[in-house]
């Protein structure tokens, strides 16, 4: 399975209106070969380099496995569209919360699963509570990292 954005490659910089310096609109996404039996995708973004460990942007799930693909700027509400689901980021918001970091440049991993079931997990989950649900369920697993700097 691959995650892509046509919006950075893997490795390069996440453009400023996907953060704190610009619109803080989620990135759009793309997967190809995910396995014929997931029934849902789940998606974990993190920055890896915060002051305090792993920091939580974004946690998404029961997302359709087709299209292969999730638009950009997904709305921040707890139940975006569909049966899709959100949970609420370490900033203690619903959605997307894009990479704002304090200083120097962090690494921000996108990790998309395929499952083999939609979750019974209710919108505004906490992160424990997702990776709980996930146990069991997990087809294949894709990441895409990317950077951010803040201007100035």
């Amino acid at each position: 399975m691959e995650l892509t954005s046509p919006a950075f490659a893997t490795g390069q910089p996440i453009p400023a209106v996907h953060g704190c310096d610009g619109a803080d609109a989620s990135p759009p996404l793309a997967w190809r070969d995910v396995p014929d039996a997931a029934q849902a995708l789940a998606l974990i973004v993190d920055d890896l380099d915060a002051p305090r460990g792993s920091w939580l942007h974004w946690a998404i799930w029961n997302l359709p496995p087709r299209p292969d693909r999730l638009a950009g700027g997904v709305p921040p509400d707890e139940e975006p569209a569909g049966r899709a689901r959100q949970g609420v980021n370490d900033f203690g918001k619903p959605g997307w919360g894009g990479p704002c970091p304090p200083s120097g440049t962090h690494r921000y991993v996108f990790r998309l699963y395929a499952l083999d079931a939609p979750l019974a997990l209710a919108a505004g989950a906490a992160r424990a509570e997702l990776e709980a649900a996930l146990q069991g369920h997990v087809l294949a697993q894709a990441e895409l990292i990317g950077t951010y700097r803040r201007a100035g």
